[in-house]
């Protein structure tokens, strides 16, 4: 790219957005020496949805150089997941998976959560333009590319990259810009949440972990304590399910406390920090991953269920795997980005696709709360719900669809 003939500012890589694949991604540039920028819509802290991470997260956080300023951020340790089903339990404890790596992580207020990430990659030398919008770009043949960015004020200005990194999320920036959006194969599901104050949280281990509580076959509740005091609760299922009761947002949430005998007495008078709110049609795909001179990360690319708290460690995990393969390209070498990231990605989100598939059919319930339940199958589930989704020695990370099913069949 011949800079001398182009206006506006320049940069080695655009990053656009500023939630966590976008910070790993570019503090990962930053710490290989290139001159890089986040464009982000909003203006942080913002609210987001999403609040339990994976133990593979702190791999990528890590990496990134931003894992010990997320340790100084007070957040609520994670060191497993509970399910719970009329009663009764199937606890996941990470320090007994089957896959070698972080036996614990966060859950975390993602607005707090973060803005300290951005914060960080600032520290970093990366700056982070808030409250500005990506309105139009213009990709040229050698990959490199020329983005019009709209402040605030209405003003516009451009900036000529050498690459860029779609980590706008639910913005999806480029798939909108390149028409790259497809519809989602998903089932139509919603979520009503609310943070809640837990003023009577169980003592203990019981009280900090999160709970998944099945409602019914469709219908299923978060429970995510913060160390705040604050838990995160929420009820996902089918729009028509989820929008049963009547009255006011309140009135709806104050009804589905009453229902589930886990939340009843637990959040009986809990004061609320916001008005609950709900989310339909969230699932999202991509015709594809990347393109000439680009690369989509984070929920840009693709998002499934909030299940299985997959949505930060796909984030992440694209973020940091992005970051690295464009440090190469950028070095010169030639970069196969549909077999080292596509397909790496793919295979990722497919292993929690089969979870999900096979938890809203009743299949995945059934295996957890077997009584003929195998210590080593355990395990390697365990792996799968700590994000270790790309761990191809665990039998069910390899052959997932098929170990899934014949569990299934097996334990039912």
């Amino acid at each position: 790219m011949n800079t001398t003939q182009l206006t506006g500012e320049h940069r080695d890589v655009l990053v656009i957005g500023a939630g966590p694949s976008g910070t790993v991604a570019a503090s990962i540039l930053k710490n290989a020496g290139y001159n890089v920028k986040i464009v982000e819509k909003q203006l942080f802290p913002r609210f987001v949805i999403g609040e339990s991470l994976l133990p593979r997260c702190m791999d990528n956080l890590e990496y990134a150089g931003l894992l010990k300023a997320v340790e100084q951020g007070g957040f609520q340790q994670k060191f497993g997941a509970k399910f719970v089903k009329n009663g009764e339990t199937c606890d996941f404890d990470f320090s007994e998976q089957y896959t070698k790596g972080w036996n614990w992580t966060w859950q975390v207020p993602r607005a707090q959560f973060d803005h300290l990430l951005a914060k960080e990659t600032e520290k970093k030398g990366v700056p982070v333009a808030y409250e500005e919008e990506v309105v139009g770009v213009d990709f040229r043949n050698d990959g490199s590319s020329t983005t019009t960015v709209r402040k605030k004020d209405g003003t516009e200005y451009t900036i000529n990259a050498r690459f860029m990194i779609d980590a706008s999320g639910y913005g999806r920036v480029l798939p909108r810009l390149l028409d790259l959006d497809k519809p989602s194969n998903f089932p139509v599901r919603a979520s009503f949440f609310c943070h809640l104050q837990d003023n009577q949280r169980p003592q203990g281990i019981d009280g900090n972990r999160i709970t998944i509580v099945i409602y019914s076959q469709d219908v299923w509740i978060w429970i995510i304590p913060f160390s705040s005091g604050i838990t995160s609760v929420g009820v996902v299922g089918a729009p028509e399910t989820i929008n049963r009761f009547e009255g006011s947002p309140e009135e709806q949430y104050q009804q589905w406390l009453n229902d589930v005998p886990e939340l009843k007495d637990r959040f009986a008078g809990s004061e609320r920090q916001f008005e609950p709110r709900k989310i339909t049609g969230y699932s999202a795909s991509v015709k594809q991953l990347w393109g000439r001179g680009f690369v989509l990360t984070g929920n840009s690319t693709e998002f499934l269920d909030p299940v299985f708290s997959s949505g930060v460690t796909l984030a992440t995990e694209s973020g940091a795997v992005a970051a690295r393969l464009a440090v190469r390209q950028l070095g010169g070498e030639t970069v196969d980005w549909e077999k080292e990231y596509a397909d790496y990605m793919k295979h990722g989100v497919d292993v929690f696709r089969t979870f999900v598939t096979t938890w809203y059919d009743g299949s995945l319930p059934r295996i957890f709360f077997s009584k003929e339940s195998n210590p080593d199958i355990k395990r390697q589930m365990c792996s799968v719900l700590a994000g270790y989704v790309w761990d191809m020695n665990n039998p069910i990370v390899r052959k997932h669809e098929r170990a899934v099913k014949a569990l299934a069949q097996i334990l039912s």
